[in-house]
């Protein structure tokens, strides 16, 4: 057990988890506040909780470089910080969520469903052009028969796709490395 727990006492992972913990709650805060102005808050209006991922990832860069790292910062750790957040809080939002639509409002989910069907026939005749018949069809069903527990590998999923490029980013602009390493101190 304790070799378990010296596992997991690493000050990146630490930083990481409580970052992602908190990532994953004020997404389901944004979520119940959709939800609180009559907005339908799965699908596109969702969206927008993905600056919540940036500005946390962002926030534990910064706090890992400054507190941990003395003012230094690998890219490799960064890039761990960035995935990890990102990956946490998408997975703590997706359980949150998928919690609300099965025991809280089951409605929110079945309004959803409608919305994309919705959405789906409006734009039928492109997506027939572009697709064909048979697949609209097959698509248009695989939607009707989607079950509440898809929200949380689609919150991940959506999330990891989403995130890669602005980890990056936000991993280059928090790097600072000692590069003392590789000058002649003779």
């Amino acid at each position: 057990m304790k070799s378990i727990i010296a596992y997991f006492n690493k000050p990146l992972l630490k930083v990481s988890l409580v970052f992602g913990m908190m990532t994953g709650v004020l997404v389901f805060i944004f979520f119940i506040g959709l939800y609180l102005i009559d907005i339908v808050p799965l699908g596109n209006n969702k969206i927008l909780d993905f600056g919540i991922h940036i500005i946390f990832i962002a926030g534990a860069c910064w706090y890992y470089r400054k507190n941990v790292g003395d003012g230094f910062l690998h890219l490799w750790e960064a890039l761990t910080i960035g995935y990890v957040v990102n990956t946490i809080g998408a997975l703590i939002a997706g359980w949150l969520i998928y919690f609300f639509v099965t025991y809280g409002d089951p409605a929110v989910f079945t309004n959803y469903i409608a919305q994309m069907k919705t959405l789906m026939l409006q734009g039928k005749a492109e997506l027939v052009k572009n697709i064909g018949e048979a697949e609209f069809a097959k698509m248009y069903n695989g939607v009707g028969n989607m079950k509440r527990s898809e929200i949380i590998m689609d919150e991940v999923s959506k999330k990891t796709v989403m995130a890669i490029i602005p980890i990056l980013v936000i991993s280059l602009i928090f790097r600072k490395q000692d590069y003392g390493v590789f000058h002649n101190k003779s």
